[in-house]
This record gives structure tokens, sequence and C-alpha cells, in this order.
């Protein structure tokens, strides 16, 4: 429209430029060029109508198309995927230790002290006093005891229990998990939206894959040690002072040393080994899918659904037992007995008789003393040693692992599609004239009555 009037404005002021210029050459069609004039020249002012190019603004009412939007209410088919749980039967196996209590026969050896009752012949010598009643001035002879001290060298064996500590080996199987991942194919389906695009606000959820650290119990057996005390009988002995009647004097008691056999209990600190069940928390790693709302605002789009099958590769783990034969050095403790020579210095009190002459007149009786050679039989007792072979049920424990198949229920999450209607507010666009005003300015010819000097010759009449 502002092109059109443009190209007729342009027009009317050509038309008018062609006019003025014809009006200064006095408005005739011949022209009066000052060459052709003479050196004569008549001059006057004429009064010539000239025309003017004018502008004026003017409004004008235009018709512009304007688009207002328009919300409806429209019925929309949706599709939402819901995650549903689902469980499938998975069967591992369980190795499970089983204790068994079995027993060995250990052959050991028991010195045994043995006491033996002996008599041994002893010949000694009896004094046997015989009196004599007699009156006269007699000197006689009194046997007066003298008591000397005296040592000897003994000789005598002591029986001595040495305890050893030894090792036996023994041979035992672990059952150690071992832990391997592997992978699977897994086929789910995935759909995939095609859209139209329309002007639309939706909400639409997302699953996020979401990794998780949990712990689970692992068992395995350790052997603790535990002390504890065993009583053992030791065989040893004391020597003993005794008193004992000298058999020739009867006032006169000697002392003798007697060694008196004991058998006492000693506690000894022994160690054995307890097999003791350790739980251990070991973590592994869970993936699951979270569901995420996200609200955008754009184009809105129809959305169809096209169903593709895809394949992924899923890890688990798998628990596999690896059996390892160890070794153990088990100590126990065997008793022997050491026979050791010693020798002590015995101190034993020696009885000598001391004669002393006197004399007396007295009443008095003759004691002369008769030797009578006597035998005698003297008990005693012999420790001797006797080694006995014993058999002992010792008990020990066996671990077998015994396998069990067990099954799972595993959990695993599908997503179904869920057709679902939603209402949605659609902008549609109508159409429509609206007024408005436009200033424009008009070009208008506005004549006008301009003076013009004309100079003409006199002869000629080229100005008329």
């Amino acid at each position: 429209m502002r092109k059109l009037y443009g190209t007729a404005a342009v027009a009317v002021f050509l038309a008018l430029a062609a006019g003025t210029a014809d009006a200064g050459f006095c408005g005739a069609a011949r022209q009066c060029w000052p060459g052709r004039c003479s050196a004569q020249e008549n001059c006057c002012t004429v009064m010539r109508t000239c025309q003017q190019v004018v502008y004026e603004q003017q409004q004008v009412t235009c018709y512009r198309t304007a688009y207002e939007p328009v919300c409806e209410q429209q019925t929309v088919n949706c599709v939402r995927y819901v995650p549903e749980t689902r469980y499938r039967e998975c069967n591992y196996t369980v190795a499970k230790p089983v204790w068994e209590t079995k027993t060995r026969e250990t052959t050991y050896t028991v010195a045994r002290p043995v006491w033996e009752d002996r008599v041994r012949q002893e010949t000694y010598t009896v004094c046997r006093p015989v009196t004599e009643n007699r009156v006269r001035t007699e000197t006689y002879t009194v046997c007066r005891p003298v008591w000397e001290t005296q040592t000897r060298t003994e000789n005598y064996t002591v029986c001595k229990p040495v305890t050893e500590t030894r090792y036996r080996t023994c041979t035992y199987t672990v059952a150690k998990p071992v832990w391997e991942t592997q992978t699977r194919t897994c086929t789910y389906t995935v759909a995939k939206p095609v859209y139209e695009t329309r002007q639309q606000q939706y909400t639409c959820t997302v699953w996020r894959q979401v990794q998780e650290q949990q712990e689970r119990e692992v068992c395995y057996t350790v052997c603790r040690p535990v002390p504890y005390t065993q009583t053992v009988q030791v065989c040893s002995g004391r020597w003993e002072t005794r008193c004992q009647t000298d058999p020739c004097n009867p006032c006169c008691v000697r002392q003798c040393r007697v060694w008196v056999p004991e058998v006492t209990q000693r506690q000894v600190e022994c160690v054995r080994y307890v097999p003791e069940t350790v739980v251990q928390k070991v973590p592994y790693t869970v993936c699951r899918m979270v569901p995420e709302q996200r609200t955008e605002t754009r184009n809105y789009q129809v959305c169809r659904m096209e169903y593709e099958q895809k394949t992924r590769e899923v890890p688990y783990q798998v628990c596999r037992m690896e059996y390892e034969q160890k070794t153990q050095q088990i100590p126990y403790q065997v008793c022997r007995m050491e026979y050791e020579q010693k020798t002590r210095e015995v101190s034993f009190q020696v009885c000598r008789m001391v004669t002393e002459q006197k004399t007396r007149e007295v009443p008095y009786q003759v004691c002369r003393m008769e030797y009578e050679q006597k035998t005698r039989e003297i008990p005693y007792k012999v420790c001797r040693m006797e080694y006995e072979q014993k058999v002992q049920q010792v008990p020990y424990q066996v671990c077998r692992m015994e396998y069990e198949q067990k099954t799972q229920q595993v959990p695993y999450t599908v997503m179904v599609p869920q057709q679902y209607q939603q209402t949605v507010n659609v902008t549609r666009y109508v159409s429509k004239q609206v007024p408005y005003t436009v200033t424009r300015c008009v070009p208008r010819v506005v004549e006008t009555q301009v003076p013009v000097k004309v100079c003409c010759p006199t002869v000629s009449s080229c100005c008329q």
C-alpha cells in the first residue's frame, strides 16, 4: 500500500515540474533564447499561473489480521509406564559346614611307681647281763655311753618327671567362597515415542538408575586357642627323722632318717583349639530404577508408541567354594621319668661305751656280760618304676561341607505400559480483522499567480 502511494506522488511531482518549466519560459510553446534576441529588448512583468505540490496529512483507517489465542479443553490418550515387581526362582548351592566328632586311639606310656616289701637278714649281738650277789670290796667297771655324731656319704636315686612338648601335624580342609561376576543377556521392550508437534504442557516420567551399597553376611571358621588347667599326679617323697630304741640299752634312743614316698597333684596349664564361626559383612552393589517426574512446556505432541525389542548384558554374581588343604601343628605334652643319681651327707649318732674303774665296799652284784649272736629280719621297701602302655581315646572334630540346593525368589522390575486419558489445554489461534489508523501525506496541486519579468526584443515579437 505504501509503495503504491509513493509511486503516485512521484508521478504528480514530475508532471508539475514539467509545467513549471514551461511557465518559466513565458508559458508559450516557443521559447525566447537569449541568443536569438537582439540588443533592443522590451522587459515587462507578467503574472503567470504556476502549479505547486502541497502535501496534506490525511487519517486513513486500515485493517490488519490479528490472531487471538483460544484455550480449549481436549482429552488426550496417553501412555505411562508403571513398574511391576515380578519374581523368578533362582537355584543356588549353599555349602554348610558340618562338624563331626571322631575319636582316635593315642598310645602313651605311664611310669607307675611300685613299692615292694622285702626282708633282709641282719645279725646283731645281744649283751645279756648275769648278776652275782657278793659282799666285798671290789673294783667294778662302769660302762658309760658316749654319743658321737658322725657323717656318711649316701647315694640315692631321684625319679624326676620331665614334661616335653611335642607337635603333631594335622591336615584340615578350608572352604573359601569365591565370588565371580558373570553376565546374562536379558531381552526387554523399549517403547519409542513418535510425536506430532502441538503446543502443550505435560508431565513425563524418567527412570534413572541408582546404585546402592548393601551388605551380606559371610561365615567362616577360625580355630581359637582356649587355655585350661589339668591336674597331674607327681611322685615325690620326703625324709623323716624317727626315734628308735637301742636294744642293747633300753635307755638309749637314737634317731634315724626314713624316706616316706608321697604322691602329689599339680596343676598344669594346657591349650586346646576350639573352632569358632566368625560372621563377616561383605559389601555389594545393587542397581535399581527410580522414577522421576519432570514437567516440561513445549509444543504439544501427540505420541504414539513404537515397541522395539532390545537386549542388554546384566551382570550377576555367582559364589563357588574353593577348597584348600591346610596343615596345622598341634602341640601335646609327653611326660617321661628321668632317674638321677645324687649324693648326700647323712648325719648319724654312734654310741660307744666308755669303761670306768671304781672301788667300793658294799654288797654288790657283779654283772658280767654274756654276748649272744642273734639274727632278725628287717622289712624294708624298694621302689621301682613300672612302665605301662595305655591307650586313650582322644576326641577330635572333622569339618565336612554339605551342599544343599536352595531356591530363592528374586524380584525384578518390569515396566508395564498403561493407557490413561488426560485433559489438556489446547491453544488455538483465531484470526480477525483489527482496525488501526494511519496518517499519510496526500499530494495536492495548488495554482498560484507568480509575477514573471519577461524581456522581449522590440522588432520581433518573440515574447508574445
